[in-house]
């Protein structure tokens, strides 16, 4: 589900389609920017990627239902994640280029798991203070060291007739599991530079409080740690949640993708 991040989107996707995904299905939360332009690139470029408007901000958990309904008999398995969000496992450190089989090989699971858990370590700006020109694996290098949610890979035969969700996963139907993966993970490009932030920050928050500045639920996960409800950057802002210098993904990405997938031109599809 996006809003106005298309300049994000290009290095999402061909990243993913490198490591296996087969079609993109992106529900548009009112985005006012160049994504139509963006998404008729990619397809010129050879990527099976669909929009569907979707313009309730308060409604992810319906448009996920939505999304396991509609594809269930076109897609096995879906991956429910952010277009800040990477899938990517350390086995593929070695890897000398990225392989359509990578993804598939998460979910070589057995016939009764109808859902993997990847936890989701969660980066912050590591010392930028705007985008960085050449995409966020290689400009978002330090990370918080615990982890506190995951994202999913979803069996969509495997759904419960009811289709419900809490974002992070969905309830099963009997006689099918949720295991942990203890080979993948995502990393989340969560806490970026200021000027990209700013804008997440606002509209996340007002998915779950009726105004974003509003002093409720301030101890809630779904609250910036330590921000606040002013929206104003603090003084250390580029040099917050950051516990572990993890540059894996990027060090991986440049040696597959050159010199960065956020900039155009760097990879040909």
């Amino acid at each position: 589900m996006i809003h106005n991040v298309s300049k994000f989107l290009r290095e999402w996707v061909l990243y993913h389609a490198a490591i296996g995904v087969d079609h993109f299905i992106l529900y548009d939360n009112g985005s006012k920017d160049d994504l139509a332009d963006q998404v008729a690139q990619l397809r010129s470029a050879g990527i099976k990627i669909s929009t569907v408007p979707w313009p309730w901000i308060k409604m992810q958990e319906a448009g996920f239902s939505h999304c396991a309904a509609t594809h269930q008999s076109s897609c096995r398995w879906m991956a429910f994640i952010d277009v800040d969000e990477f899938v990517f496992s350390p086995n593929w450190e070695r890897s000398e280029k990225p392989s359509k089989s990578m993804l598939e090989e998460i979910v070589q699971v057995d016939p009764d798991v109808g859902q993997v858990y990847l936890w989701c370590f969660d980066f912050g700006p590591s010392g930028q203070t705007s985008h960085p020109q050449e995409g966020v694996i290689q400009g978002y290098t330090c990370r918080l060291k615990r982890f506190l949610r995951h994202k999913s890979l979803v069996l969509l035969a495997a759904v419960d007739h009811s289709l419900e969700n809490a974002i992070h996963h969905f309830t099963l139907k009997a006689g099918f599991k949720s295991i942990r993966s203890m080979q993948a993970r995502v990393n989340h490009y969560k806490y970026q530079a200021w000027t990209e932030f700013k804008h997440k920050f606002k509209r996340r928050v007002s998915a779950y409080v009726a105004d974003w500045r509003d002093p409720i639920n301030l101890e809630s996960a779904d609250r910036t740690p330590g921000l606040g409800v002013d929206g104003v950057e603090p003084v250390d802002w580029a040099q917050r949640y950051c516990d572990i210098k993890d540059n894996l993904l990027q060090k991986l990405s440049s040696r597959w993708f050159g010199n960065g997938l956020g900039s155009p031109g760097s990879q040909d599809t």
